[in-house]
């Protein structure tokens, strides 16, 4: 593919996500997209997934899983500034990822099977997350119990912040950690969002969607 060439995709890949096209020119954009990851000029694929506990904003690196979010607009302006600014909408991408949230969501998944990027995590974060993404679903820890589990016993409010800082929700469940006085604490969706996914966990029938 010649540089003209490249360009002219590039342009194309921009326009895509934010303009209301259909039929031939619908197929064109789409193709377009196939031929730029082909290409490997995708660098971030985005797509948003419909759940129990709304909209999820999930973005793919060439990595793996990079982004799920309940906010689309300060994701994609971190996305841009922090990991690429070839950010498009390519729903093929994010197949995976909404397939085992659904079957979470339908309470048929239990744990994640998907690669996960968290370069936009601190070091710090990434060492509290994927100590984070090792407790089960259906178990709770205090943020006291996973600041003693890095090694860093002292640091349970340093916890917390790198878990409000979580990149991917959901699939690396800082849900799964609360207080140890009780509660569920906070949590960057909400603290509805954040009962729901713990009485889906346990295996509560009686949920309805809490948005």
């Amino acid at each position: 593919m010649t540089n003209t060439e490249l360009s002219q995709l590039e342009r194309t890949l921009r326009r895509g996500a934010d303009t209301d096209v259909g039929g031939a020119a619908q197929a064109a954009t789409l193709a377009a997209i196939a031929a730029a990851d082909r290409e490997g000029i995708v660098d971030v694929g985005v797509a948003t997934i419909e759940s129990p506990v709304g909209d999820l904003f999930v973005a793919v690196s060439g990595r793996g899983l990079v982004r799920v979010a309940y906010d689309p607009v300060d994701a994609l302006d971190e996305l841009a500034a922090r990991v690429s600014p070839r950010v498009v909408e390519a729903p093929g991408k994010i197949d995976p990822v909404r397939r085992q949230l659904d079957e979470y969501f339908e309470a048929r998944r239990r744990r994640f099977e998907l690669d996960v990027d968290l370069s936009l995590a601190t070091a710090f974060g990434r060492r509290v997350l994927e100590a984070t993404a090792r407790v089960p679903a259906g178990e709770v820890v205090t943020y006291g119990e996973l600041a003693a589990r890095i090694g860093k016993p002292r640091a349970a409010r340093a916890v917390g912040n790198a878990l409000g800082a979580n990149p991917v929700a959901i699939v690396v469940p800082c849900h799964r950690v609360v207080p140890a006085g009780g509660g569920v604490g906070n949590y960057g969706g909400g603290p509805e969002r954040k009962a729901f996914l713990l009485d889906l966990e346990h295996g509560d029938t009686s949920l309805t969607a809490r948005r």
